[in-house]
């Protein structure tokens, strides 16, 4: 029985360990791509530009609309959304990014910033999301 338990805490750290060492892989390549696309826009610590370009800090539009967030980075985005309780009303260009990319840049920022994301980002989800 003792086997037993200590079999089950082993798989379950290690399950743990390989998602969070996974996670921790994406966020890094992520901040790479995040570097390259979007701070220009979304700024080095993810605060946006008021009146222009939403926050990915605290982000409850990142965080509670997951589809789109992905689809948004994937394909671009024009359109009203409502981020933090503030309306953004301006053009994302799509950056033509991997499905790789998008769920790496996902990850950094869906646990960046004050943001944390339960459930990691993936390559399938993300090819998954279709225009």
């Amino acid at each position: 029985m003792r086997f037993i338990c200590l079999l089950l805490v082993s798989l379950a750290f290690n399950s743990v360990y390989s998602q969070n060492k996974e996670l921790s892989e994406s966020m890094k390549r992520g901040s790479e791509v995040y570097q390259d696309f979007c701070i220009t826009c979304h700024m080095g610590n993810g605060q946006g530009l008021e009146g222009a370009f939403p926050p990915l800090a605290k982000s409850d539009y990142l965080m509670t609309h997951r589809a789109k967030s992905i689809h948004a980075i994937k394909y671009g985005l024009q359109g009203e959304i409502t981020v933090n309780g503030k309306k953004y009303n301006s053009a994302m260009a799509s950056f033509g990014l991997s499905d790789e990319e998008v769920a790496d840049v996902m990850n950094y920022i869906t646990n960046s910033w004050g943001n944390q994301n339960e459930k990691m980002v993936t390559v399938k989800e993300v090819s998954e999301i279709k225009k």
